[in-house]
């Protein structure tokens, strides 16, 4: 039996692990395929400290995991099928067998959602992205498209616009569903033109992106733009089926948590990009992994 494990092998569970270790937990990490999460898609980094130069993601989670390696953390690539977490001793059965535990990190993450058009997989860090914030830098004097027509899209396409030298925001409907004082800063960016009434259909290129294809909701006319990067912002997916039965979750399926990363039983913590927040970055994750951890500390702690 561990003393605690976690699920999921993003920053914040690489994160959760380090600290958990250094408290002198019996520590498992869990990962269904390789460490680092949605980090390993992203190209280049440029806003996690410690970095003098630009970073990829999957060097960075390359780093992390070598760290848990120092520290002698056990990593385990296994499906986790089913989770019991309501008793005192944690059950997480997975494909390879049941692994108890005193205590459990949930660390899934979430998945971008996707448009699902011809040019979206296949361009993927060769100019589609999901975060304006991480990726915009690389854009400078471009042309980009951004989509989407929530406070995400309406935030991440004013960043986009103080590097892109024209910014096309692509909302399917009439109207933004965002916050006025966001609606109204974008509108008064110079080079963020809206494109109302469209919907993406297809993006192209060579080997980096050149255009993305659009059609008119009213009439379905179709018209090409060219654009050398396109930033899709439709939100996000948690990873929560798994608990869906056991933790609260708030109404788009992300953990809810007290004290940053408690949920609604003991002993079970919440970590990332799975919890219910409102901004998504790798810095942060791994914050919340440290605190899950102390957390987790703590709680068996007062079991002695």
């Amino acid at each position: 039996m561990y003393d605690l494990v976690i699920i999921g092998g993003g920053p914040a569970g690489m994160s959760s692990a380090i600290y958990g270790s250094r408290y002198g937990l019996s520590t498992l990490v869990i990962e269904r395929t390789a460490v680092g999460g949605q980090m390993n898609l992203t190209a280049t980094i440029e806003n996690y400290p410690g970095f003098d130069e630009p970073i990829s993601g999957y060097v960075l989670g390359s780093k992390m995991l070598a760290q848990l390696n120092h520290l002698g953390v056990e990593v385990k690539y296994t499906e986790v099928i089913e989770l019991s977490l309501k008793e005192d001793i944690k059950k997480i059965k997975t494909e390879d067998g049941i692994i108890e535990a005193k205590s459990v990190i949930l660390a899934m993450g979430a998945s971008p959602k996707k448009l699902g058009i011809n040019g979206e997989n296949k361009f993927l860090g060769r100019g589609v992205s999901y975060c304006g914030t991480c990726d915009a830098p690389l854009f400078k004097d471009k042309v980009v498209a951004a989509i989407g027509g929530g406070d995400t899209a309406l935030e991440e396409s004013i960043i986009l616009a103080q590097h892109a030298k024209k910014v096309y925001l692509i909302h399917r409907r009439d109207q933004f569903r965002g916050q006025k004082f966001l609606v109204n800063h974008v509108k008064e960016t110079k080079n963020i033109e809206i494109l109302y009434n469209m919907i993406p259909k297809e993006i192209s290129g060579t080997n980096l992106v050149e255009s993305i294809l659009l059609e008119s909701t009213i009439d379905k006319s179709i018209k090409n733009y060219d654009v050398n990067g396109v930033f899709i912002f439709i939100g996000y997916l948690p990873n929560t089926d798994l608990v869906k039965d056991q933790i609260e979750l708030d109404e788009n399926g992300f953990i809810i948590t007290k004290n940053n990363v408690e949920t609604n039983i003991k002993g079970v913590y919440a970590a990332g990009d799975i919890i219910s927040k409102s901004m998504k970055q790798i810095v942060l994750a791994a914050a919340d992994g440290a605190f899950a951890a102390f957390s987790a500390f703590h709680y068996l702690q007062k079991l002695k």
